[in-house]
């Protein structure tokens, strides 16, 4: 890898963006690379927006991207992707999960859901589309959609020399160590390798 990379992870608050973006951000220190990370919340709180821009390589100097620079957008909602996806540099990849949470403006009716929100990603962007809240339902616990993403973009970025269980197992709530365990390999195991990495 060289020089630094820009991953963006895009939710609605109580997604569980925040910590995806911390355990994400402890693997790469872990790696020996230099992270820094910045969280923006809208309204962090369940149905407001939440961004975090994470920034690693030999040296990074800011925590902040540009539009145009992300090489990674991982959105935990839809929606979330199409607002953010600007930032997207040319050939870089979205991870996107096929839900949707409407935000608060959607809630109240001052803005409406747009249709076919994964047919325009597509047209946009090299798109992985991850049907994390399924997995999740599947795997018994809708909370962990975000454990599963952060499975898909740990494979995306080919990062499989890091201790990912340890650090999930660390960071998730007491009595839900194995199944975000679970979570978190069925992502990886959903992904592709991404061209970027």
């Amino acid at each position: 890898m060289s020089g630094v990379k820009n991953i963006l992870l895009v939710g609605v608050g109580g997604q569980g963006t925040i910590l995806a973006s911390k355990i994400l951000t402890e693997g790469l220190l872990q790696a020996g690379y230099d992270v820094k990370m910045s969280e923006i919340h809208g309204m962090s709180q369940r149905g407001g927006n939440v961004s975090t821009q994470i920034r690693f390589g030999d040296k990074v100097h800011s925590p902040i991207m540009g539009k145009g620079e992300a090489d990674v957008i991982v959105a935990f909602e839809k929606m979330e992707a199409l607002r953010w996806i600007e930032y997207l540099k040319p050939g870089g990849e979205l991870v996107v999960n096929d839900f949707e949470m409407p935000t608060v403006p959607i809630q109240i009716g001052a803005e409406q859901y747009p249709d076919d929100v994964i047919g325009t990603l597509q047209a946009a962007a090299d798109t992985v589309v991850i049907k994390a809240g399924d997995i999740a339902r599947n795997l018994g616990n809708t909370k962990i959609m975000n454990v599963v993403l952060l499975g898909a973009l740990a494979k995306a970025m080919n990062l499989h020399e890091i201790d990912w269980e340890s650090l999930i197992r660390k960071n998730v709530k007491k009595g839900f160590e194995e199944i975000n365990w679970n979570a978190f390999s069925a992502g990886y195991n959903e992904a592709k390798l991404s061209p970027t990495f």
